[in-house]
């Protein structure tokens, strides 16, 4: 064993090595937040001053993170800045940065290419990198480490680089960071071993995989097997309205099959930064191998075309009502991508919204965890949440459920509200003015 590796291997064991998480968002700040609460020294980098000195003041913007948990996480010495020559006083180095698509629906790795840019000045002999962000299987190989060895460090003797992709699920109270497994793939063996040490202290079950490569597939396989299955239950949801069958009721009988059967349930589009996204990454790269991926291009189609679904179904409803689209008075309840959060990333909602606004709608939406529409990269409403009671309601020409939040009181929607458009399933029984969605 090199000294360097015994060096750093003893470091992470009694702790003392230092936490740099790049990337405070939805998966830096709940991993920021366990590698503190076990015990480690945490430095937090972004390059939203406001979000920095948020957090250093113990606040999160982030919902379903408690303020509590960041001012403690504060008081054990966790920081953040906006200043990356700070690099050098860290030992490993996440990077937790977004990977969306371009307006061409190809990968944009740009913010991991920026920030393996705007770190490579201050890496150093005793550095580890690991990229969590979904992207395409190459990537850390192709683009993280040939930044990392430019000025000289060799890899697996004076730097050490991993992949190991986020599994966060915002609001789901069964899973937290710690207790959800961790795949990780390393450049070298000894990447792997230093890698997976580090997690080890913060994850409950650390699983290696044989590469880079591999870690970067896995994560695209689990996303990508949710949007092909719910891509196909979309499409169901489309033939079962034709031949007036409810979906929701079909799914809920052949769920109690005991085998060979997972309920996926159809909705007005995918949301959040992974499922929407992820197939496109690897369709992207699978052409590089002269390999079409027909089937998940074909899901992605689906799920993509779902928004105008909805919208469509709220014209018809309008028409058969006889009012036109324009000028008509529409409420959407819920725009976070999925229900009892505040993560508006890749929200079908804002899609269908856009649709609403363009073609001549009066829009207002309702969502108790978004009271404010805010600052997206591709959006832009000037709203902010509409408060419901029966007298709201009743002034709506037609309300779209989007999302389905807990906090909602469906009983007073279904009792005041003129028009329902139901893109979730919410209300089973047919009536004249709920529509399925």
């Amino acid at each position: 064993m090199s000294d360097l590796k015994s060096q750093f291997l003893d470091k992470i064991k009694n702790k003392q090595a230092v936490i740099g998480i790049v990337g405070m968002g939805y998966v830096g700040q709940p991993l920021a937040l366990r590698f503190t609460d076990v015990g480690f020294k945490v430095l937090g980098f972004d390059i939203d001053q406001t979000k920095v000195d948020e957090l250093n003041g113990g606040h999160s913007a982030i919902e379903h993170i408690d303020d509590s948990l960041i001012a403690g996480a504060v008081a054990s010495g966790m920081e953040c800045t906006t200043d990356f020559a700070r690099i050098t006083d860290a030992d490993a180095i996440i990077l937790c940065v977004p990977t969306p698509l371009n307006k061409h629906r190809e990968p944009d790795i740009s913010y991991v290419t920026e920030t393996c840019d705007a770190i490579a000045p201050y890496l150093r002999a005793g550095h580890i990198i690991s990229l969590e962000s979904t992207t395409y299987p190459g990537t850390t190989d192709e683009e993280v480490v040939p930044r990392a060895t430019k000025g000289g460090l060799k890899i697996g003797e004076d730097i050490f680089v991993v992949y190991s992709p986020e599994r966060e699920d915002p609001g789901n109270a069964h899973f937290n960071t710690n207790t959800i497994p961790k795949v990780i793939g390393g450049v070298t063996p000894a990447c792997l071993e230093i890698g997976s040490a580090i997690y080890e202290h913060a994850i409950d079950k650390v699983v290696p995989v044989s590469s880079t490569k591999a870690a970067e597939m896995t994560k695209l396989l689990e996303n990508i097997h949710r949007a092909v299955n719910i891509g196909l239950v979309n499409e169901m949801k489309i033939v079962a309205d034709k031949m007036g069958i409810d979906i929701f009721e079909v799914i809920d009988a052949a769920a109690t099959k005991p085998f060979g059967f997972t309920a996926y349930y159809p909705g007005p589009g995918l949301g959040g930064h992974c499922i929407p996204i992820d197939p496109f990454y690897l369709t992207w790269k699978a052409r590089e191998y002269g390999v079409n991926t027909r089937f998940i291009e074909l899901s992605g189609e689906i799920n993509q075309a779902m928004p105008a679904y909805v919208f469509d179904k709220l014209v018809s409803a309008l028409n058969d009502a006889k009012k036109p689209l324009r000028g008509s008075k529409i409420l959407v309840l819920g725009i976070a991508y999925k229900k009892n959060v505040d993560d508006m990333r890749e929200s079908p909602s804002v899609e269908i919204m856009e649709m609403i606004r363009d073609n001549g709608g009066d829009l207002s939406y309702s969502d108790p965890h978004v009271p404010t529409f805010p600052k997206m990269r591709e959006h832009s409403f000037n709203l902010s949440s509409v408060d419901l009671s029966p007298e709201v309601l009743v002034s709506y020409d037609a309300v779209i459920l989007a999302t389905d939040h807990a906090k909602f009181d469906y009983d007073m929607i279904k009792a005041n509200a003129k028009l329902i458009v139901d893109s979730r399933g919410i209300f089973r029984n047919v009536e004249p003015h709920i529509i399925k969605a």
